[in-house]
C-alpha cells in the first residue's frame, strides 16, 4: 500500500485491489515496533485470524437501495386498528377444536377459557390504511406485516391459502387499497411468509391426509399415513413441509406464479419478504438442504423484483446464511437485539422444552461488543447494512418490559438501534410506551388514545428516526468502537461527508465528568459536535472530548460544520 492523503492524525493508505472473483477477501498486515499484527474485521490481532474474518467486497451484488433509508415499523394486524367492523371473526364462521373464534372489543381482556389462536380484536387492513399518518408523523417508511394470508388463528401461521388475504383482514382488494395508500405516502412495506410449514387446514394438507396417493402427499413426511406426521416443533396444527418435493417447489416459488413471485407484483407490489424461521427452512433430519432452497428462493424473488428486501428469521448465528446468496439480512436477534438486552438487563438464555433459562444479573460490557464484532466480522460489510435491527417484536417481550419500564434505558436502546449497522424497525406501540399485558403479552391492542400515550417518548422517537433518515453516516457509514468501560460504550458512524458519536451509559449513579478518547477515531482536534437532542456543543481537545456528568441514557453527538443539519 501506498501512503495517500494526510488529514491529521489521520494517515490515509491505499491500493488497487482486483476484483475477479465473486467474492474478494482482504486482510491487512501491520509491521510494527510491538510486532507484527494481522487486521480484519475482528479487528487487530496478533494472531492469524480465520478467514470468515476477513474483509470482503461482493462482486456484482446488487443492494435494495431504498433500505439505506428505510425506517420499518412492524404490525400485528389484528392487534392494530379495526378499520371495518363488518369483517370482524364470528363465532360461527368456523370451528377450531370444537370453539369459534370471537372478536372482543377494542382492548378489553379475553375470557380465560377462550384459546389463545381465537382470541381477535378485528384490526384489518383498512384500520393499517386509515392510521398510514400516525407512522408517517414518526418517521416510518416502510411497514412489515405479520401473516395477512388465509388462516383460522389470529396470528395466521398456520396459513391455509397462500393465494388470497384472510377476509378478515379485508381479502385481496384491502392489500391493494393499502399498496396505493402506500403509493401515494412513498411509503413501502413486505409480507410475512411461512413456506416452512402451513396450516392442518391447508388444502394441500388435507388432500395429503385424505389420500395417501395424492399428488399434495409428498409435500409432507408421513411417519405413519394419516395421524404420525412431522411438525414445526410438535404442534400438530403446522405440519412441516418437505422440499424434497419438485411439485411443492414449484408451487412455492419457482413457477411463474408461485407464491413468492405473485405478491411481488402489480396490483399488490410487495417490496419484500420476511420468511419465517428461515433458519429451518429445507432441514428434517439426515436432510439438510435449506441451502438448496433458500438460494431457490432469492433466485425467484430477485427475478421478479431486484429490488425487493428477502428477510428471513433467525434468532440464532446467521452468518452462515448471511454471504450474499441466501438472505438480504435476518431479524438480527443474535448480532444486535439479545446482547442489547442482556447488557440493559442482565443475561437470560432458555431453550426449547425447557422450563428453566441460565440468567445472570449483570452482563459485561465487554461481552456485549464482543458480539456485536463477532457478527459483524463474519459477513460482509454491504450485508451488515441490510440487516434488520429491532429491539422486539410479536415473538418476544416488549423493550419497555425488558428493561422493567425504566424510561432512560428505553430511550437508550432507540437510540443505539438508531444508530447501528442495519435496517432499524420498530415495533408497534412501542413508541407510545406500551408493555406487555397479562393475557396478551406483547400482542395487544395499540392504544389510540393519544391522552394515555407517553408524548415524551414519541416525540424522543420521532426526532431520533429524523435523524437516522438524514443523516448518511447513520445509513451507510463504518462503525469504530471508541470506548468500552463496565458501564458506558462510545462509538462512532461516519461517511465522507457526516460523523455521528454515541455515548451509551447504563448505569443508574451519574457518570461523572470526564474526557472521552476519540483522537483514534481519526477525530481532529478542533471539531465541533452537537448534541442533537439538547443543543449543547462540544469541541475536541487534545484527542479527547470534554463532557459533563452523564445520566443513564444515551447521548449523541453529530459534528458540526457548515455542510451537516443538526
Amino acid at each position: 500500500m501506498q501512503p495517500a492523503a494526510t488529514e491529521p492524525p489521520v494517515q490515509w493508505w491505499e491500493i488497487d485491489l482486483p476484483i475477479n472473483e465473486p467474492v474478494t477477501h482482504y486482510r491487512f498486515f501491520i509491521d510494527s515496533a510491538d510486532g507484527l499484527w494481522q487486521y480484519s474485521a475482528a479487528g487487530p490481532t496478533i494472531y492469524t485470524p480465520l478467514d470468515t474474518t476477513d474483509f470482503r467486497i461482493l462482486a456484482d451484488y446488487h443492494t435494495p437501495d431504498w433500505l439505506g433509508t428505510a425506517v420499518f415499523y412492524q404490525i400485528f394486524p389484528d392487534r392494530f386498528a379495526n378499520g371495518d367492523p363488518t369483517n370482524d371473526p364470528q363465532p360461527h364462521e368456523y370451528n377450531y377444536r370444537g370453539r369459534g373464534p370471537v372478536t372482543y372489543p377494542w382492548e378489553t381482556p379475553p375470557d380465560p377459557d377462550q384459546p389463545f389462536p381465537l382470541v381477535f380484536y378485528g384490526g384489518d387492513l383498512a384500520g393499517i390504511g386509515a392510521r398510514l399518518d400516525h407512522m408517517a408523523a414518526l418517521g416510518i417508511n416502510a411497514l412489515y406485516l405479520n401473516p395477512i394470508f388465509h388462516a383460522l388463528s389470529n396470528h395466521k401461521y398456520d396459513v391455509a391459502d397462500y393465494d388470497h388475504v384472510d377476509p378478515h383482514f379485508g381479502g385481496n382488494e384491502a392489500l391493494v387499497s393499502l399498496r396505493n395508500a402506500l403509493d401515494a405516502r412513498g411509503m413501502r412495506y413486505i409480507l410475512d411468509i411461512v413456506p416452512n410449514h402451513c396450516g392442518y387446514w391447508h388444502p394441500w394438507f388435507q388432500s395429503a391426509l385424505n389420500d395417501a396417493n395424492a399428488t399434495e402427499t409428498e409435500f409432507f413426511t408421513f411417519n405413519h399415513h394419516p395421524n404420525d406426521y412431522a411438525t414445526w416443533l410438535g404442534v400438530w396444527t403446522l405440519p412441516k413441509l418437505n422440499y424434497k418435493s419438485h411439485e411443492l417447489r414449484r408451487r412455492i416459488y419457482q413457477d411463474n406464479q408461485a407464491v413468492f413471485r405473485k405478491w411481488l407484483r402489480p396490483p399488490f407490489s410487495a417490496d419484500g419478504w420476511r420468511v419465517d424461521v428461515a433458519n429451518m427452512l429445507g432441514r428434517q433430519g439426515p436432510t439438510q438442504i435449506g441451502l438448496e432452497i433458500s438460494q431457490g428462493i432469492r433466485h425467484a424473488v430477485k427475478e421478479t423484483q431486484p429490488d425487493a428486501y428477502l428477510m428471513g428469521e433467525n434468532f440464532f448465528d446467521a452468518t452462515a446464511q448471511l454471504q450474499g446468496n441466501q438472505w438480504d439480512g435476518v431479524m438480527n436477534y443474535g448480532g444486535f437485539t439479545h446482547p442489547l438486552w442482556y447488557w440493559l438487563s442482565g443475561f437470560s438464555q432458555g431453550a426449547h422444552g425447557f422450563p428453566e433459562s441460565l440468567t445472570s444479573p449483570q452482563w459485561p460490557t465487554a461481552a456485549m461488543v464482543e458480539t456485536w464484532r463477532s457478527r459483524l466480522a463474519t459477513v460482509p460489510w454491504v450485508i451488515a447494512l441490510q440487516q434488520y435491527n429491532i429491539l422486539d417484536s410479536h415473538d418476544t417481550s416488549r423493550i419497555r418490559t425488558i428493561v422493567k419500564e425504566k424510561d432512560a434505558l428505553h430511550r437508550l436502546a432507540v437510540a443505539v438501534l438508531l444508530s447501528f449497522p442495519g435496517v432499524p424497525g420498530f415495533y408497534y406501540g412501542d413508541e407510545i410506551g406500551m408493555v406487555d399485558l397479562p393475557d396478551l403479552g406483547a400482542r395487544g391492542c395499540m392504544i389510540w388514545d393519544e391522552a394515555r400515550w407517553n408524548k415524551s417518548l414519541y416525540e424522543f422517537h420521532r426526532r431520533l428516526i429524523h435523524l437516522r433518515r438524514h443523516s448518511t453516516a447513520l445509513q451507510r457509514g463504518g462503525f469504530q468502537l471508541l470506548l468500552v468501560e463496565p458501564e458506558t460504550v462510545v462509538y462512532q458512524r461516519e461517511s465522507r461527508d457526516d460523523r455521528v458519536i454515541v455515548i451509551a451509559y447504563r448505569a443508574e449513579e451519574p457518570r461523572q465528568a470526564d474526557a472521552i478518547p476519540v483522537g483514534h477515531g481519526g477525530i481532529a482536534d478542533g471539531i465541533r459536535f452537537v448534541d442533537v437532542l439538547s443543543g449543547d456543543a462540544f469541541i475536541v481537545r487534545g484527542g479527547s472530548l470534554w463532557l459533563p456528568q452523564i445520566s443513564q441514557g444515551a447521548i449523541i453527538l453529530r459534528q458540526a460544520d457548515d455542510d451537516a443539519s443538526i
